[in-house]
């Protein structure tokens, strides 16, 4: 590896000079003096040794979306980091993950994103265009795959490539790389994990090969040796071939380390140079992304091959802020158990949605204002569960993500004296985006503390995140001259009344109370060993729950309590040493995807979650983190039930009524040791489950200031966003995009 800060070997574009205008003094602030630092890769000099890290948005595959990549990727270029990697493009039509990609492999598609290359080098950044084929992951009839087999989760089986198939494709990604080279891109990044075709290849759980391309560790190996060996030859001198390695597969019949290893040496022979690496299969049962990953977590793996080459490692997965970021570069990164590692763990770090969080991260960094990074809290529900529903991705905390051409904060074309009434998460977006613009603005929140729902959110279980989010927003508002009166509850009218031109009302939602008997009873206290709670009430300590808990709603919040009674940490973020336990993850070197027997805690307590509905617990959770959810209250041992009716609660517990032909509520019922009485005659069969909480997540009703219906078109400086305006399931995505859409008008 090369730490120079020598100039770069390879010569920029006029039209793209490659500065470091926001960090050119001693390389930065000094708490993030290597991360800020150059590097040299392969024959090229990134500026410090932050990379923006592939994601899809919806934008590639189509050209007449080309100028909304470009602003995409400028802003975060223009925001410190030292290379952008675009999406993923197919070499090949069949390598598409859709059926209506766009290949990388024709004069027309380089020309159009010259637009994107010149953009990210304004910005003063490098450009690398990811290569990724999707093999079985397609999600078309064409998808193909090292053998004949099907992912889990694609609907579609992938036919075994022949011999002519795999040499084409290899050729093709030579193709791809050298049109990428005429369409101003620096390097390349081949996608060689998280599942996809090169890694199908790898993997003796999908390679079943007895000609050359399979068996045998070498033979399996060969087919992305020989992709990097043609690009090479195709590419000029100085073009970064960066290839993504999965460090950990975390599945059945994955790679070993030491194959993994194996592999590294022949590629850096074949050409590469750099390696970043890739964390787990898109189908493994292992989280990867997830806010309940702890920061970090995958460092180790990235230090065992950083060890083992001689070109640059770049560490991903979990790294959203500078001073994980900077830890993992020097080898500080104790992974919560307080012993830091024993030497860097990496040469360079991949953020990808932290800089759709905020484009500015590193800059902020530089400039000593960490504390006001808008952190992402690895939630997934504005990008990549956009991404797996085929919208475009984009934040939940920074909804300008994706839309840097649509959602434009233009400075206001005179001041005005801006009120929000609110201060949750709405309400003070809505208060940053509006300050941005030029406003004066005053928040007014009627409890002692902002947040709102976020502040509950916090204390759930792998969401301890949600707290920087909290804090860094408040960070912001205070540069910016944002007042903020905790206590204080404004009417509209008492707003306008004291010369407040434009109001904001963000004053969010409260728990619905089901309506059956016994409710209000056990809400005030009333029934003799059995004690009914709101979830705010548990989840901010008011009330405390017994041993065996009914949660009544098994939606987002339903889950959240769950975990919540199952896991109860204080607020404090689960140890990496926990966490591989629980999910069964070995540093083993020998051990086929690094996997091994999960050994979760015993559970706090003994919890059912019940539901109206006959559908499936948790099935509007979120694409990418439903089944870690699920998974998790699994292992915690949950009982769930669905199609439940509510009939009491008395001092002998909850009464209820399931289905006689129900047999998955049946056999719930007997697990829990439930006596099972005689259908009647709708049949329905009664239980008593004889619990001593009740925790009621049965939604939530909007809340608005005062008796005045500010609803109406007459009422035009008077603006209801986020729960107020529509309380539904909890719904911070859709709160913050409304507050700033919002914000952005006036």
């Amino acid at each position: 590896m090369t730490d120079s800060a020598s100039s770069p070997t390879a010569s920029q574009p006029t039209s793209a000079p490659l500065g470091t205008p926001s960090f050119s003094d001693a390389n930065g602030h000094s708490d993030y003096a290597t991360m800020l630092s150059p590097i040299t890769v392969g024959k090229r000099e990134f500026r410090n040794r932050v990379i923006m890290g592939s994601m899809h948005t919806g934008l590639e595959d189509s050209l007449d979306d080309i100028p909304k990549l470009a602003a995409y990727f400028k802003e975060r270029a223009e925001g410190g980091v030292a290379a952008v990697v675009t999406g993923g493009y197919p070499p090949t039509m069949e390598g598409n993950l859709t059926p209506f990609g766009q290949p990388f492999n024709t004069p027309e598609i380089a020309e159009a994103h010259k637009e994107v290359t010149q953009a990210v080098h304004e910005g003063g950044a490098l450009a690398i265009l990811q290569l990724l084929h999707s093999g079985r992951y397609g999600y078309h009839p064409m998808a193909l795959s090292a053998s004949d087999s099907q992912s889990p989760i694609s609907p579609f089986p992938a036919r075994a490539m022949t011999v002519e198939e795999i040499e084409t494709t290899i050729a093709a990604y030579a193709t791809a790389a050298k049109y990428a080279a005429e369409a101003g891109y620096d390097g390349v990044q081949v996608m060689g994990s998280e599942g996809y075709l090169i890694n199908q290849f790898l993997a003796a759980r999908t390679n079943q090969r007895t000609d050359d391309w399979g068996g045998s560790a070498e033979n399996r190996q060969r087919f992305p040796i020989e992709i990097i060996k043609a690009i090479r030859a195709a590419v000029p001198e100085d073009f970064v071939i960066d290839y993504r390695i999965s460090v950990l597969d975390l599945v059945e019949g994955g790679q070993t380390q030491e194959e993994i290893l194996q592999l590294a040496t022949q590629l850096e022979a074949a050409g590469v140079d750099l390696f970043s690496s890739g964390i787990g299969w898109h189908e493994a049962q292992v989280p990867t992304i997830v806010t309940s990953v702890p920061r970090g977590a995958f460092a180790w793996a990235t230090k065992v091959l950083r060890d083992h080459v001689n070109v640059p490692v770049v560490a991903s997965n979990r790294i959203n802020d500078p001073e994980v970021a900077e830890k993992v570069l020097t080898g500080g990164w104790d992974e919560g158990d307080g012993t830091p590692a024993d030497g860097p763990q990496a040469d360079l770090v991949s953020m990808a949605r932290p800089l759709l969080a905020d484009p500015e991260l590193v800059n902020r960094a530089a400039r000593g204002l960490a504390k006001e990074i808008n952190i992402c809290i690895a939630c997934n529900q504005a990008c990549l569960d956009h991404t797996f529903s085929n919208e475009r991705a984009t934040c939940l905390v920074n909804p300008r993500a994706g839309y840097e051409t649509e959602l434009v904060l233009k400075p206001a074309e005179g001041t005005k004296r801006v009120g929000v009434i609110g201060g949750g998460v709405a309400g003070l977006f809505a208060a940053e985006a509006l300050a941005q613009r030029g406003h004066d603005v005053t928040v007014f929140e009627g409890s002692n503390e902002v947040g709102g729902q976020f502040r509950l959110a916090m204390r759930v279980p792998g969401k301890e995140e949600f707290v920087h989010s909290l804090t860094a927003v408040q960070e912001r508002l205070s540069s910016l001259k944002v007042d903020i009166h905790t206590g204080e509850f404004r009417t509209p009218e008492q707003l306008l009344d004291e010369g407040f031109e434009e109001v904001i009302v963000a004053t969010g939602v409260e728990p619905r109370i089901p309506d059956f008997p016994g409710v209000s009873e056990g809400l005030a206290g009333k029934i003799d060993g059995v004690q009914v709670i709101t979830y705010p009430e548990l989840i901010s300590g008011k009330k405390k729950a017994g041993k065996f808990v009914a949660v009544i709603g098994a939606g987002g919040i339903g889950f959240d309590v769950a975990e919540f009674l199952l896991e109860d940490r204080g607020g404090e973020p689960q140890s990496l040493a926990n966490w591989k336990k629980q999910w069964g993850v070995t540093t083993d070197n020998e051990t086929a995807g690094n996997l091994t027997q999960p050994q979760p805690d015993r559970p706090h307590r003994q919890i059912v979650m019940l539901q109206r509905k006959t559908s499936k617990l948790g099935k509007g959770l979120g694409k990418t983190t439903g089944w870690v959810h699920r998974a998790s209250v699994a292992m915690g041992g949950a009982l769930q039930v669905a199609g439940v009716t509510y009939e009491n609660i008395t001092a002998d517990g909850l009464h209820i009524t399931i289905s006689a032909e129900d047999e998955r509520a049946i056999k719930v019922a007997q697990r829990a040791g439930l006596t099972l009485p005689e259908a009647d005659g709708n049949g329905r069969i009664a239980l008593t489950l004889p619990v001593d909480s009740v925790v009621l997540c049965t939604g939530q009703e909007s809340v608005r200031p005062g008796d005045k219906d500010w609803t109406g078109e007459e009422h035009t400086n008077v603006h209801i966003v986020g729960g107020a305006d529509v309380a539904a399931e909890l719904d911070a995505k859709r709160a913050i995009r409304q507050a700033v859409q919002v914000a952005a008008k006036i």
